[in-house]
This record gives structure tokens, C-alpha cells and sequence, in this order.
């Protein structure tokens, strides 16, 4: 009886581990975000177990059914469509109703894209800060960015491809022309990792608009230039 928080591929579905094979076949229940998405999955890796979906808009109502599950001795698995539940994906409301009601609550870590992006932007890997996608509208953004301004600390970001260039261009007027990478499409055929000051790389992005999940990995302010 416990919660398994299962790390997927974000990419290359040769990164599931071991262990995460074992359990999503051994779990009596599979929470998954997209049970479309994570169908397609698990008929690949022939799981059979049980699934339900569990995303931000059923959460709070999934939540006492995954519970009572649990309590009656189930095995369960949570997962996202890519990467570790829980981080910048749904997971935080179940793991915190499971602590509150004394049930275990176990991690089966593996792929992430932020880390895999840290690892690879030759970027400082010692102190950083996921930030995840940034508010949408423009003055929390603004808001958000001045409050990461002095931090020294190398800075992590989601954004959609759509919206990229623009992106960099605001990074670079909030927090100066840092050195930053660009992480596209991780683990997957077309990766790729564009590195350069924010000006080169919303220049670069400009001209070439891109495609896939993106990454954001930007310097962190120099030490002394605090705030």
C-alpha cells in the first residue's frame, strides 16, 4: 500500500527505468494526467493495470477516490505525460492529502526536462531555480522576473515555441544580456541546444521560430549585483 510517484520519458522511451517498469505493472491503479496519452504508453510497454485520469481539473475530486483506494491497500501510481508528477504538473494536492491521512508516499525518479537542460546549458549547475512557465499575463510577469533579478543563481524556464523569441527579448530587458541556452525537444530525434546571449538567441529564434517543447536555462545575476 502506497502512492508511487512515476517518472516518465519526456522523450525516448527507452529512459523509463526499471523499476518504473516493474511498478506500473505491479500498481493496482494508474493516476495519469492524459490517460490518452499514457494509454499510448503503456499498451508500448504492455501494462495492463487500471487507468483513471488525475489532471488539475479533477484533482480535488480524485483525490478521496485515490485515497480510499489506498487505504484499502491498493498500489498506486501517478504520472504525467512527461517527466516526474508533482513538478510543473498535478501531484501536489494527492501527495499532501497522503501525508495528512499517514499514508506512504514513495518516488520512482527518472527523466526530467529541466535537470537534462541544467546538465547540458554549460551553464553554473550549483545553484539554480526552476521557475517553470511564468505567469501569463504581462504585469505579473514583470513582477516575477524583477523579484529573479539579483538572485545568484542560474534560472530555469518552460515556455511554449510560439512565444519564444518574445520571451528572450523580455528576459533581456528584466535581468540584462546574460548568457542563456535554449533546450529543444530533449531525448528526442530532433534535440537540440542553442547557447549564446539572450540578444543572439532572440535573434536566432527570430529568424528560425521553433518547434517542440522548449527549455530555458539563463545565467544567474553575478555576484555582488544583488538587489
Amino acid at each position: 500500500m502506497a502512492l508511487f510517484l512515476v517518472a516518465t520519458p519526456i522523450g525516448n522511451v527507452e529512459d523509463l527505468s526499471p523499476r518504473a517498469l516493474r511498478t506500473l505493472k505491479e500498481a493496482d491503479l494508474i493516476a495519469a494526467e492524459d490517460t490518452r496519452h499514457t494509454g499510448q504508453l503503456l499498451a508500448r510497454l504492455g501494462v495492463r493495470s487500471k487507468l483513471i485520469s488525475f489532471h488539475e481539473q479533477n484533482e480535488e475530486g480524485r483525490t478521496p477516490e485515490i485515497l480510499e483506494q489506498l487505504k484499502e491497500g491498493k498500489k498506486v501510481a501517478l504520472v504525467s505525460d512527461a517527466g516526474t508528477p508533482g513538478i510543473s504538473d498535478p501531484g501536489f494536492v494527492l501527495v499532501r492529502a497522503c501525508q495528512e491521512n499517514g499514508l506512504p508516499v514513495l518516488a520512482v525518479p527518472g527523466p526530467s526536462a529541466f535537470l537534462a537542460a541544467l546538465a547540458v546549458s554549460g551553464l553554473p549547475t550549483h545553484r539554480f531555480l526552476f521557475e517553470g512557465f511564468l505567469p501569463k499575463k504581462p504585469g505579473k510577469r514583470k513582477k516575477r522576473l524583477e523579484a529573479l533579478r539579483g538572485l545568484e543563481a542560474t534560472l530555469i524556464f518552460f515556455e511554449s515555441p510560439y512565444r519564444l523569441s518574445k520571451f528572450l527579448d523580455e528576459l533581456k530587458e528584466i535581468l540584462g544580456d546574460r548568457q542563456a541556452a535554449v533546450a529543444r525537444e530533449l531525448t528526442k530525434k530532433f534535440e537540440e541546444t542553442k547557447t549564446g546571449s539572450l540578444s543572439e538567441l532572440a535573434g536566432h529564434f527570430s529568424a528560425h521560430p521553433p518547434k517542440g517543447e522548449i527549455t530555458v536555462v539563463v545565467e544567474g545575476a553575478k555576484a555582488g549585483t544583488s538587489d
